[in-house]
């Protein structure tokens, strides 16, 4: 480290970062450093994540940690800094908490520095994130506390119809002539999707549908924001080909305003990633200080 407090290029700490959703716990290593004018230096060494599964969250995210450590060799001691996010009350042994907010803002702006909107699609909720140039959260808005909106109800349709998680975006790529549920909340489109397979609506136009459903109300939360472009999604649903397709489509009929949407291909890490360098960035600041 030199006499300015910034690390030299030859020397790094490790950081973990460890985002505790409503399903999922989803954690990263991270080895930190920063050059001699403060910018930060940074590679992800080991992941992991485990499905809760109605077993003791704060059980499965201390085994969840020292996992990802020990797959690397390394002991918690190694560890500068151990940087938790989301339901951060579930997370022993933690060096600090970040918001939700700002761990999903400087993660996507590791996917994409060119990132101005970050829209985190949870299991739970979505949210729409303006960001400046340094992943720096500038405006958010969020959807409301019906799970029509959020990706457990697009797990929950899709279990209805007999399909994995995994298999809906590529099944809602297929749709020809997709019907959208009306009902504004999740009891009722649920009860709507049941009187379509009655009715003989096909499979990839039901899911298209609730593509089509969720899109909008996270459109509505871009132009609400006055969405800048790039955006980046983050969360389990960035993977979900037909998700993307929704929003693309939605953005570009709606819309006056061109828009890019990236996707990356480990977004439900975002949060976790975010975690880790915000703990190194922090880190090093408390060290300064006390020097």
């Amino acid at each position: 480290m030199n006499t300015n407090g910034h690390m030299t290029d030859h020397s790094f700490i490790y950081t973990l970062g460890i985002d505790v959703g409503g399903s999922v716990i989803k954690a990263v290593l991270t080895q930190y450093s920063e050059d001699e004018n403060g910018a930060a230096k940074t590679r992800v060494v080991g992941r992991g994540m485990e499905k809760i599964r109605k077993r003791n969250p704060v059980i499965v995210a201390n085994d969840l940690m020292k996992t990802v450590i020990a797959n690397q060799g390394l002991t918690q001691d190694d560890v500068a800094y151990v940087a938790s996010t989301g339901e951060g009350e579930m997370v022993e042994h933690k060096s600090g908490h970040f918001y939700g907010m700002t761990t999903h803002a400087r993660g996507a702006h590791s996917f994409c520095a060119e990132a101005r909107t970050v829209i985190d699609m949870g299991a739970l909720y979505a949210r729409a994130i303006k960001i400046d140039s340094t992943g720096r959260v500038l405006d958010h808005k969020m959807t409301g506390q019906c799970a029509s909106g959020s990706g457990q109800f697009i797990e929950n349709i899709s279990r209805y119809l007999g399909l994995s998680i995994e298999e809906v975006g590529d099944i809602s790529l297929t749709s020809v002539t997709p019907e959208q549920p009306s009902g504004i909340c999740a009891v009722l489109a649920e009860t709507d999707v049941i009187n379509m397979v009655s009715r003989g609506i096909s499979t990839p136009n039901i899911i298209k549908g609730i593509h089509l459903s969720v899109a909008n109300r996270i459109v509505r939360l871009l132009m609400s924001l006055k969405a800048e472009s790039p955006i980046v999604l983050t969360g389990g649903l960035g993977l979900n080909k037909g998700m993307v397709q929704a929003i693309e489509e939605l953005l570009a009929k709606d819309t006056k305003q061109k828009y890019t949407v990236l996707t990356h291909p480990a977004p439900i890490y975002a949060g976790a990633i975010g975690a880790s360098l915000w703990g190194g960035y922090r880190y090093l600041r408390l060290k300064r200080m006390a020097a």
